[in-house]
């Protein structure tokens, strides 16, 4: 099995899911009376994860604690950050806690289930051989929950473009291979990881892979309630 080091981004304040992060952060909400960052950490180890990051920042004295209960036993580290950096300064900031060798990061707000399985073993197989950052994709009648009314992305040759009107509706699953390199193309400390998807896209760099499972995002009030219980 292949053995990996993750960093899982849960440091957002979880706005959208309204109420329900008044006073509890985003990963400890639970679906199926098991927290979002429980059911993350779970499907990784399983597929072999050696090592795993977590941001935080909202609340995250009770992350912190939830880790220590459930997790002492395992190579968990977490990374405070006491101004948020955004997607791509957060993984830039945990860069020497991850090493100078391929990473995946996931999205603490997907969903990852047993039917997940196949496609994220297929998508990581050789993970150390990218170049520059791998994205898994989905369609759109594969991807489920929260999603925009317009696509993420066009796919085409193995590579990543930017969607267009009329391009079919491919999605991010929230889950990508970084080599830690790309982040020498970036001098701000905080900024969005579209700012260097963008970058690989100009040069033809940027990489992705389909999903064929269904991919859940929690990533609203509505989604939540809709598979709370599933």
């Amino acid at each position: 099995m292949t053995s990996f080091n993750l960093m899982i981004l849960a440091a957002g304040y979880g706005k959208r899911m309204k109420k329900l992060t008044h006073s509890q952060p985003k990963p400890l909400l639970k679906i199926n009376n098991k927290e979002l960052i429980r059911h993350n950490i779970d499907f990784f180890i399983n597929l072999g994860c050696k090592k795993i990051i977590i941001n935080t920042h909202y609340l995250h004295e009770k992350i912190q604690n939830f880790i220590e209960v459930n997790y002492s036993n395992q190579n968990i580290k977490l990374i405070y950050e006491s101004t948020l950096l955004n997607t791509g300064g957060g993984i830039k900031n945990a860069l020497k806690l991850l090493g100078n060798k391929n990473f995946l990061v996931s999205n603490v707000d997907i969903l990852w289930k047993e039917e997940n399985k196949k496609d994220v073993i297929n998508f990581i197989k050789n993970y150390q051989e990218i170049q520059a950052c791998k994205l898994l994709l989905a369609k759109e009648e594969n991807f489920l929950g929260l999603k925009k009314s317009i696509g993420d992305f066009k796919f085409q040759n193995k590579l990543i473009k930017r969607w267009k009107k009329n391009d079919p509706y491919l999605y991010f699953t929230g889950l990508q291979i970084i080599n830690p390199r790309i982040f020498d193309l970036v001098d701000e400390n905080s900024f969005s990881i579209n700012m260097l998807w963008d970058l690989l896209i100009t040069n033809e760099k940027l990489e992705g892979e389909i999903s064929y499972s269904n991919i859940v995002h929690i990533g609203d009030i509505n989604s939540f309630n809709q598979f709370k219980d599933d």
